[in-house]
């Protein structure tokens, strides 16, 4: 299976394992959402832990584009999947620490905004093209990441945020040789596990209630924004580009 789940020591890994570039299709982003509320709830876990496997290329290269230049009756069943695999992670009931190396693109950002805490390889960069793929949304959870300015002039251009900016900033709060990454977040994780799992599910809900804005609430209008650009002709002739070469579409 792409996606799987291993238990121990009170962590639970989700790994993310799906050729070429973990870019999932409508189908897996709508599967995330039970595997990782199911973690959450086994009172054998005390956190979890989201990765990409090992030798995988990235961490999340996002939604597979070529399905939706094939399929664009499926956007509304990916936009479910999105925002539940969001949702999921932020209101898992035990905190979620993503570790992420190379890229962490569209839904990978999502994943990590959502996420209670990021350790990143020194080789990871973070990036939503969207404008360049005839898509919205993303920057609703970015926004739980990075300053105001940061995300817009990371969203307007499609460029790439480095993992030394996003560090800077306070969005990661690890940085380390990629070889150690995983090594670096079973660690992190491990001084987690050993809190009182009573204390941390609490600790979760408490903090969630006490940021400014509903971050679920704000991927849901960008959402909105996502299929009236989905709709529009730059949106295919965005996908088109994009499947064909790889680049962005000159307009």
């Amino acid at each position: 299976m792409p996606i799987t789940t291993h238990i121990a020591d009170r962590i639970a890994e989700i790994v993310f394992d799906v050729p070429p570039v973990n870019a999932f299709d409508s189908a897996t982003w709508n599967a995330l959402p039970a595997i990782i509320a199911a973690a959450g709830r086994n009172p054998d876990v005390n956190v979890v832990l989201i990765r990409a496997a090992e030798d995988a290329r990235g961490f999340c290269g996002g939604v597979d584009i070529k399905e939706m230049q094939a399929h664009p009756e499926r956007i509304t069943l990916l936009n479910r999947g999105n925002y539940q695999t969001f949702k999921a992670v932020r209101e898992c009931e035990v905190p979620v620490v993503t570790a992420v190396h190379r890229f962490v693109i569209g839904g990978g950002i999502g994943i990590c905004g959502a996420s209670d805490t990021i350790i990143a390889a020194d080789d990871a960069y973070f990036s939503l093209p969207e404008v360049d793929r005839g898509a919205m949304g993303g920057a609703s959870h970015l926004s739980r990441m990075l300053p105001l300015h940061k995300v817009r002039a990371a969203f307007f251009t499609g460029g790439i945020i480095p993992v030394e900016d996003a560090f800077r900033l306070g969005a990661v709060e690890k940085l380390v040789p990629r070889a150690r990454l995983l090594a670096e977040a079973r660690a992190f994780c491990a001084t987690i596990s050993g809190k009182s799992r009573k204390a941390l599910v609490i600790a979760k809900e408490a903090l969630n209630g006490l940021e400014p804005r509903d971050v679920d609430r704000g991927y849901r209008w960008e959402q909105g924004f996502t299929l009236e650009m989905y709709m529009h002709a730059d949106s295919q002739k965005a996908r088109d580009a994009f499947v064909a070469t790889g680049t962005a579409a000159a307009f």
